[in-house]
């Protein structure tokens, strides 16, 4: 095949202990004909290496990776994946984190299938914890909605702006992650990621629904992707993306110290049920360890939200 027909794009940073399983997964990704997708040319594989210092660009260019190496200063979420895509020849474009983990062989198919409209513009995976995550992050990633079961598609009817919604609809519309997604190529190349320091994929959902395409939530693509929070980064991460969510989605996760309290009660209560419903081993570490982590999560969003005023 000359021209492959999905290109996967990874922005790659220090991610060797990452790379060593994702790498031998796509390896294993099947093309419809059952010929391996890499191998035949269905697919190919390109990455831009933001200067790693340990061994990530030797793994990648000793599968034959197609990678360019950037000073670690010039990386930006948006601006480096559409680096990448520049390069890319496929149809569709196939954006992962290095630290995503797809899951069986039929990954990169079951993902495209959506293009056979010819209205979707983006879609994305299922995300799920890997099996050895602690009991609280799991129960993180699995309350957020690209961890849902139901097959989903987004799009603004004729009389809807996307900016006149309400609140809670336009959330729903805009969850998009391009921790495991795929964007229509043509698409693309008229709308690309913004140049944003936080959610390029939220923002690009945006534009397409408003250019008039519809996105989709393909759960039969099954990605395994986590972060395990300390308080600390808890506290960071948690306050960049509320100041995101003001200043671009224009939502006030946490206005008030009152909505701070009801907050954290209600995260430590959902890890209480969770808990309760999934016994495993550290649970007791993770009960006593709730509040704090919570705490710190939800006073992040409190402070973010103010930040973005």
């Amino acid at each position: 095949m000359d021209t492959p027909r999905v290109s996967i794009c990874l922005p790659t940073y220090n991610g060797a202990p990452d790379l060593e399983r994702l790498l031998p997964a796509l390896d294993r990704q099947r093309a419809p004909g059952g010929e391996l997708a890499l191998a035949s040319g269905y697919a190919e594989l390109l990455a831009v290496d933001s200067s790693s210092a340990d061994t990530s660009v030797q793994l990648l260019r000793a599968r034959s990776v197609q990678v360019e190496v950037i000073p670690k200063l010039h990386f930006r979420h948006g601006a480096t994946r559409n680096r990448i895509a520049a390069r890319a020849r496929g149809e569709f474009l196939v954006f992962l984190s290095q630290d995503a983990l797809p899951i069986g062989e039929s990954f990169l198919l079951d993902l495209v299938r959506g293009f056979e409209d010819p209205r979707t513009a983006g879609i994305c995976a299922r995300i799920l914890p890997h099996p050895d995550d602690d009991p609280l992050t799991q129960r993180t990633v699995l309350s957020q909605p690209e961890a849902g079961e139901q097959r989903q598609s987004f799009e603004l009817s004729e009389s809807d702006g996307l900016w006149t919604l309400p609140e809670r609809r336009r959330l729903q519309l805009l969850a998009f992650n391009d921790v495991a997604s795929a964007i229509r190529a043509c698409v693309f190349e008229q709308i690309p990621f913004p140049d944003v320091a936080f959610g390029e994929d939220v923002a690009w959902a945006a534009r397409a629904l408003s250019a008039g395409w519809r996105l989709r939530f393909e759960p039969a693509a099954v990605v395994q992707h986590a972060h395990r929070y300390s308080p600390r980064k808890a506290f960071a991460r948690y306050r960049v993306d509320a100041s995101f969510r003001r200043q671009v989605l224009g939502q006030v996760v946490r206005p008030s110290l009152l909505s701070v309290a009801r907050g954290i009660s209600y995260e430590v209560r959902e890890d209480l049920r969770f808990l309760a419903r999934h016994p495993a081993p550290g649970r007791w570490r993770a009960l006593a360890g709730s509040p704090l982590l919570r705490g710190a999560q939800v006073l992040g969003q409190y402070l973010g939200a103010r930040s973005g005023a």
